[in-house]
């Protein structure tokens, strides 16, 4: 990357929270944006070097109709009941400047499991983890940069629109949608579980 992170790595991942209140008065730039995506891409690992992740990043008029997709999607399933919560969370996330779409080359993982069949089970396993870990790494990417954003998971209710509209190959597996823009409110504290019952150490 040309430009290093403006805020360093163990701040940023401290400081990478959900952050449901946002908006599109966003200064970093399009170009930087696009950067910090093509490095997540290019170095977050996966297992067997695979290479699975697939993202797409939306904004403007593209963003605004993945939220308006989803939208109509869901007051489709809630039908007649109160709809009043779920238009406000997602005008909360139209209202942001972007969204990142996770996917996962099921065709990539399908020809490990062939190659590889020993195996064959853990690699849609595998798949999975390697989305997370491409999620991490621009989320706190994008948090070191002073936006904020949140992950959600409206897939498969929305999978064939969202393929059908941005013309996204069968084999792409939608895995998450992260939206983000710049923060207009403030996480609250965050509780922490001992980390003497989560860690242990042997020497």
């Amino acid at each position: 990357m040309t430009k290093t992170l403006t805020t360093d790595f163990y701040t940023a991942l401290k400081e990478r929270r959900s952050i449901y209140g946002i908006n599109k008065d966003v200064q970093v730039s399009d170009d930087r944006i696009k950067e910090i995506v093509e490095f997540a891409v290019k170095y977050t690992p996966s297992a067997f070097n695979s290479q699975t992740a697939r993202l797409v990043v939306l904004s403007g008029e593209t963003h605004n109709k993945l939220w308006d997709i989803t939208t109509e999607t869901l007051r489709k399933v809630v039908g007649d009941g109160d709809f009043s919560a779920t238009q406000q969370k997602m005008n909360s996330f139209k209202a942001g400047y972007g969204t990142v779409l996770f996917f996962e080359d099921e065709a990539v993982v399908k020809s490990l499991q062939e190659q590889f069949t020993p195996y064959a089970d853990n690699f849609p396993i595998w798949s999975n983890q390697a989305s997370g870990m491409h999620q991490l790494v621009v989320w706190t990417a994008l948090e070191a940069e002073g936006l904020g954003a949140s992950l959600q998971h409206y897939n498969p209710l929305i999978d064939d629109e969202v393929k059908k509209e941005w013309n996204i190959p069968e084999n792409w597996k939608l895995i998450a949608q992260m939206p983000f823009g710049n923060p207009t409110a403030t996480p609250g504290e965050k509780e922490f579980q001992p980390l003497e019952d989560r860690v242990k150490f042997y020497k």
